[in-house]
């Protein structure tokens, strides 16, 4: 599993004009999918993510995690994350799971970050076209695949 991690002081997506998830200050989450995650890599993930310690502390710090913050969280299904680009210039997606491997994995995944959080997390709808609108708080972007743990 691939992840882009964005900071925000508020996030929202949109389908066919109609916000289906809307957040305060919390993550942007953006997630791609192969054939190779696993339950191990959700794990692995979610915990990560719930105790990467990226919002401020009172002195301005990078040193309180999610769970401390008591921030929001949407998580939007992204394929294009798995691009292979080397050869030529169209992107190959040839690493991206199809729907049937990807969506059970993105809701157990949404489920586990739930569970952590004890709140239900925002999503997008897999698979539509989505208008992703949001403000990043910091910047603060990062990437993290669960193939590079160490």
């Amino acid at each position: 599993m691939r992840v882009v991690i964005q900071r925000v002081s508020k996030a929202s997506v949109a389908v066919d004009g109609k916000i289906i998830s809307a957040i305060g200050s919390g993550l942007l989450i953006l997630v791609g999918i192969e054939n190779l995650d696993t339950q191990e890599d959700i794990e692995w993930l979610s915990n990560k993510i719930v105790n990467l310690r990226i919002f401020n502390d009172d002195q301005g710090v990078m040193n309180n995690s999610l769970l401390e913050n008591k921030g929001d969280v949407i998580v939007v299904s992204q394929f294009t994350l798995h691009a292979a680009t080397k050869k030529g210039n169209r992107p190959s997606y040839i690493n991206a799971a199809r729907p049937e491997i990807a969506v059970p994995i993105y809701e157990a995944f949404v489920e586990a970050l739930e569970l952590k959080l004890g709140k239900k997390v925002g999503t997008g709808i897999f698979g539509a076209d989505m208008k992703v609108e949001l403000l990043n708080d910091g910047p603060v972007t990062i990437l993290i695949d669960s193939k590079n743990k160490v």
